[in-house]
């Protein structure tokens, strides 16, 4: 397996998308995703659409899909939570779906808030059908996204990458708070 810088996997991902053809690029904004964002941003075969919770991503991706482009939904675990009426829409009309979704919850979250939804991403997905995949270190992640996307794009299926929390980094509430006055 070839090594990988810790902060080079969005590059990789980046390249990987766009070699697919994936072509929209469905994202709440996220600092686990930031640098892949503004790739996807820069590119100009590429369309970055912002939404205001993540289920509008599933539909926007569908619409993408029967318009004859590839999409991908870019998101944080506590989002999946919106979702989960609008996983029925890929399951139902078989058509492919492809989340990468970063993890809050897990490794060093400061967030109270974030630990129920992100203890639980991957049996709620699993629930409704999605495939689950997971990718703990960043030298996982361009592989996993390779082979997620393949199993996507192939199967016409809901897919999801799980990026643990030690790949994009856990938050530091002190040095979150230390900016804010009080």
């Amino acid at each position: 397996m070839k090594k990988i810088a810790e902060s080079a996997w969005p590059d990789e991902v980046h390249a990987l998308l766009k070699d697919a053809g994936v072509r929209q690029v469905a994202v709440v904004p996220d600092a686990g995703h930031a640098r892949l964002i503004k790739l996807c941003e820069k590119d100009k075969s590429m369309r970055v659409v912002r939404l205001t919770t993540e289920e509008e991503g599933v539909a926007l991706l569908a619409g993408a899909w029967l318009g004859g482009e590839k999409g991908v939904l870019l998101m944080q675990s506590s989002g999946v939570g919106n979702c989960i009426n609008m996983l029925t829409l890929p399951i139902a009309c078989q058509f492919p779906l492809l989340m990468l979704i970063t993890m809050r919850g897990d490794h060093g979250e400061f967030n109270p808030a974030q630990i129920p939804m992100g203890n639980a991403t991957q049996a709620v997905l699993e629930a409704m059908g999605v495939i689950v995949k997971r990718a703990d270190s960043a030298a996982d992640v361009p592989e996993m996204v390779s082979s997620t996307l393949r199993l996507a794009f192939n199967t016409y299926r809901p897919v999801a990458l799980l990026i643990g929390q030690r790949v994009s980094g856990a938050k530091d509430f002190r040095k979150l708070t230390q900016s804010v006055p009080l």
